[in-house]
C-alpha cells in the first residue's frame, strides 16, 4: 500500500517536528544548567563504557513520544532509547506514517559538555525519510530541517530568546564536488565497538581514517589525500554539515541506528545529496546506477549536492564517481542488528 501526503499537510508536519524539538532543546538547556550546579549527570552504560544513557535522553524522548502521540496517536514510533531498552531487534519500519526519532544523537559530547549534541526527529512514509529537523541545543540554537518533496526545503534556522533569528534556504546553489577524494573534507565516528583484534570494526575504521588521509599513491594505492578528517561524535550532525555543503563525504558502517540518521538523510535527499551502502552491493558493474540505500542498512555513504562541473558533468555523474573512488579505498565492513 502506498500512502499520499499533501504538500500542505507536509508543511504542517514539518512545522510541529521543528516546534516540538525546540521544546526539548530548551529542556536540555534546563538541565545542563541545573547540571552545572549539582556537578554531576546520571549515566547508565548500555553496551559498554562509551555506549551511554542518560536520565537526559530518556526524559527527551518520553516528552517528544507524547507530543507526538497526543497529535498524531495512529503514526508508528521508533525512539533509540525505547528500543534499546526492549529486546527487539528487528528491523520495525513500515510503510505507514513513522517518526524515527533520536533524543540526543552525541550523548556523549552533551556529557563532557561538548556541544555537538543533537535532537533528530525524523519522518517517514512509503519507507523514505521525509520531515527531517535536526536542533543543535548548544550550538546557538541551530536547526536544520527539509521536507523531501518536489515543493518542499531545506533551511538553516538559529533561534533567539525571542523566537526565530534568521531562516535561510540551506543551501542554493552547491558548488561542484572536487574531482577525487583528494580536495574533499570527510567525516566518519570511531564508533562504539572498541575491540582490537585483526579485522575487528574498530581496526577496520582506523585503516579508513588512515587510507583517507595518507599522501596519494600512499597505503598501497589506497590513498586519499582528503583535505581533512572530522570526527563529531555524532552521525546526525554528520550528515546535516554534508547536506548543508560544510563537508563532502561522510563514511559510517556498522555503527549507526536508523534513528542517528533518518532526519539527515532527508535533509541531504533534498539539497540534492545521495545516500548509498558504505560496501559495494555485490554484482553491482562500474555502469550501473548506485542505487540508495535502505534507511535499516547500518552502513551508509552520504555525499553532498552539487552542481555542473567545469566538464559538464552532472551532479549525480559527480557523485557516483566519488562514491566508487571512496569504495575503492575503504574496508568493506559488515553490519549486524
Amino acid at each position: 500500500m502506498t500512502f499520499t501526503y499533501t504538500i500542505s499537510e507536509l508543511e504542517e508536519l514539518h512545522a510541529f517536528a521543528c516546534g516540538v524539538a525546540r521544546l526539548a532543546g530548551n529542556f536540555l538547556r534546563e538541565e545542563q544548567v541545573r547540571r552545572r550546579r549539582a556537578s554531576a549527570l546520571r549515566t547508565k552504560e548500555k553496551q559498554n563504557s562509551v555506549d551511554l544513557v542518560t536520565s537526559s535522553d530518556v526524559a527527551v524522548e518520553k516528552m517528544i513520544r507524547q507530543s507526538i502521540q497526543s497529535r498524531y496517536p495512529d503514526h508508528a514510533f521508533i525512539g533509540e532509547e525505547s528500543y534499546s531498552a526492549s529486546k527487539e531487534r528487528r528491523f520495525l519500519l513500515e510503510d505507514g506514517p513513522t517518526w524515527i526519532v533520536d533524543p540526543i544523537d552525541g550523548t556523549v559530547n552533551m556529557i563532557h559538555m561538548f556541544p555537538m549534541a543533537a535532537i533528530s526527529i525524523g519522518w517517514c512514509i512509503n519507507s523514505i525519510p521525509t520531515i527531517g529537523v535536526v536542533y543543535a541545543p548548544f550550538l546557538g540554537g541551530t536547526l536544520y530541517s527539509a521536507i523531501y518533496h518536489p515543493r518542499g526545503g531545506a533551511w538553516l534556522s538559529e533561534f533567539g530568546p525571542c523566537g526565530p533569528m534568521t531562516s535561510l534556504p540551506l543551501i542554493s546553489p552547491p558548488p561542484p564536488l572536487p574531482g577525487s577524494t583528494k580536495g574533499c573534507l570527510y567525516v566518519g565516528e570511531w564508533g562504539k565497538d572498541r575491540r582490537d583484534h585483526p579485522g575487528s570494526l574498530l581496526n577496520k575504521r582506523a585503516a579508513n581514517f588512515l587510507n583517507m588521509a595518507a599522501e596519494l599513491g600512499g597505503r598501497d594505492g589506497k590513498g586519499g589525500m582528503v583535505h581533512g578528517i572530522r570526527s563529531l561524535g555524532s552521525a546526525t550532525m554528520d550528515l546535516v554539515y554534508v547536506a548543508s555543503g560544510q563537508a563532502d563525504v561522510m563514511f559510517e558502517a556498522g555503527g549507526c541506528w536508523e534513528w542517528d540518521v533518518c532526519a539527515g538523510i532527508a535533509i541531504l535527499l533534498q539539497t540534492g545529496g545521495i545516500v548509498v551502502d558504505a560496501n559495494p552491493p555485490e554484482g553491482l558493474s562500474k555502469d550501473d546506477p548506485i542505487p540508495m540505500v535502505c534507511i535499516g542498512s547500518r552502513r551508509y555513504l552520504a555525499v553532498r549536492g552539487c552542481s555542473k562541473d567545469a566538464e559538464g558533468r552532472s551532479p549525480r555523474q559527480q557523485q557516483e564517481a566519488l562514491v566508487r573512488e571512496v569504495w575503492r579505498k575503504t574496508e568493506r565492513i559488515q553490519s549486524r542488528r
